[in-house]
């Protein structure tokens, strides 16, 4: 279990801090999607919306790379896992399989690390 978190940790780690870097520095070329997909996808590009989501991938991308604060870089990128597996269910369903590897790695290291996440689930949480 341990070594399968451990790579599971370095491949997510790996491809949200390159990602999230090209999304801040662009090394990596790409062409815009057809349709309504390149429509929000300009869109979110011309407000800067996608920046602030290249410097979460970015640092997300790094703790998991470092091994320092995992549950905090898995929390700061499961939402941005969820947000690109609704945008290809929704605007390009053929690109749905890095969205869905993504999210299984998020999901089997978020089981791995369950322990603490199980705060979370306090039901009647008090005020330390």
């Amino acid at each position: 279990m341990k070594i399968a978190a451990l790579v599971c940790r370095l491949l997510l780690g790996l491809v949200f801090f390159v990602f999230g870097l090209n999304k801040l520095y662009q090394f990596i070329p790409a062409t815009m999607p057809l349709g309504d997909a390149g429509a929000w996808s300009l869109l979110m590009v011309n407000h800067h919306w996608m920046t602030v989501v290249g410097v979460f991938e970015t640092v997300g991308g790094l703790l998991l790379l470092s091994g320092r604060f995992v549950p905090l870089g898995l929390t700061l990128v499961a939402p941005i896992c969820v947000n690109i597996l609704l945008f290809s269910f929704l605007f390009a369903p053929a690109t749905m399989g890095p969205g869905i590897v993504a999210a299984l790695l998020e999901l089997f290291l978020i089981y791995a690390y369950r322990s603490h996440f199980a705060p979370l689930f306090t039901a009647k949480a008090q005020v330390s």
